[in-house]
């Protein structure tokens, strides 16, 4: 700032030093100023005299400066952070991963093969105990007339099974692209286009156009994806109907999970990819069972869950230290109990209406 004041004045020295010995040496230094004034024109003072009045606007401008640094500051720009924690169970980072891989949900020896695999277990631990809920079903349908939701259903490796069943099932995920592939999955099938439907939502988005609406929820290798897990269980048991059926598979919160579930999994056999779970996102059976009963739902079983990594196949086991499902059931409607002075008075109702013909009976009621 003070750098075009020194010159200036040097330039000035200059001249006055010279006088009248020369027009061209005059002239010279007079090309040397300007050339100084104009190669500092950038600094607000021109003049020493002044140089207090561009200080203050200076400084003024600086204020506005910073006033509009805090607005911007304030202001949240929408691409920061595509949900809000309040408001949804989503978790935009996991959003980011699954779009990635969204082009892979039907690649059988891919990174899902895994999820392909273990339809062995958990379509007959869906359609099994549905199963119990009914009288009667039919013979290679045994699922018709039921409606199932299928949460987070990616590229509808779950939800394909369960349309063939037989039952009317809506496969929801937050990843538009995850829903594209599964459109396009099946509509090779016109069978399955007609009993199946997907839309790019999240659960909390159709909890009220869909309350006490299905039969079954299924979420599968899903809670250890979401943000608030207590949340999301509250909107499944609000769209269930009374007496109906959730179905959940996960991972439990162990040293054994880590172990195996992220760090051989993921870094070292590359069997699913790196970021998929975070551990802390993981759930013991006992901690999922409280939030569940906490919401109505009675669990009914908890069974354990292995996968062979070399046979590529999953199994059944009593140990649920990694991997295991549970089925829950919603507590039925409950009838209000009527007050005493009421039953009372309508059994004293109902006794006048029945002996209204015998003459004892309508004496002791006028007694």
């Amino acid at each position: 700032m003070w750098g075009g004041r020194k010159l200036s004045s040097c330039g000035n020295r200059l001249l006055g030093v010279l006088g009248p010995r020369s027009r061209g040496a005059r002239a010279q230094a007079a090309r040397f100023t300007a050339r100084a004034e104009i190669q500092f024109s950038w600094t607000p003072q021109t003049k020493p005299w002044v140089f207090s009045d561009y200080r203050i606007m200076w400084f003024k401008s600086y204020r506005m400066t910073l006033a509009c640094l805090s607005r911007m500051k304030i202001h949240r720009y929408p691409w920061t952070r595509l949900y809000s924690t309040s408001q949804t169970t989503v978790d935009s980072n996991e959003i980011k991963t699954f779009l990635a891989l969204a082009h892979r949900w039907w690649d059988e020896q891919g990174v899902y093969a895994p999820l392909h695999s273990m339809n062995d277990l958990r379509v007959p631990f869906i359609r099994d105990n549905l199963l119990k809920t009914v009288a009667h079903h039919q013979p290679g349908k045994p699922l018709s007339g039921m409606k199932i939701l299928d949460v987070g259903c990616g590229g509808g490796l779950l939800t394909e099974p369960l349309g063939r069943l037989g039952a009317s099932v809506i496969g929801i995920d937050p990843v538009d692209e995850n829903i594209k592939t599964a459109q396009h999955h099946k509509s090779f099938d016109p069978v399955l286009d007609k009993r199946i439907e997907y839309r790019a939502c999240s659960l909390e988005e159709i909890v009220q156009e869909t309350a006490e609406t299905f039969d079954a929820v299924v979420a599968s290798e899903v809670v250890e994806h979401v943000i608030d897990l207590e949340t999301f269980i509250q909107c499944c048991c609000e769209v269930l109907k009374p007496g109906g059926s959730l179905f959940i598979t996960t991972i439990n919160k162990t040293q054994l999970s880590y172990a195996l579930g992220i760090v051989f999994a993921e870094q070292i056999a590359g069997i699913v990819p790196k970021g998929t779970h975070t551990w802390e996102k993981f759930i013991s059976p006992e901690k999922l069972e409280s939030i569940l009963e906490s919401n109505g739902l009675s669990v009914q079983t908890v069974t354990g869950m292995l996968y062979n990594p070399l046979s590529g196949y999953w199994h059944w086991s009593e140990n649920t230290s990694l991997n295991y499902a549970a089925h829950a059931v919603k507590s039925k409607a409950q009838e209000h109990p009527v007050p005493a002075e009421f039953v009372f008075k309508g059994e004293t109702e109902e006794l006048r209406d029945k002996d209204s013909t015998n003459p004892g009976v309508q004496e002791e009621l006028k007694k």
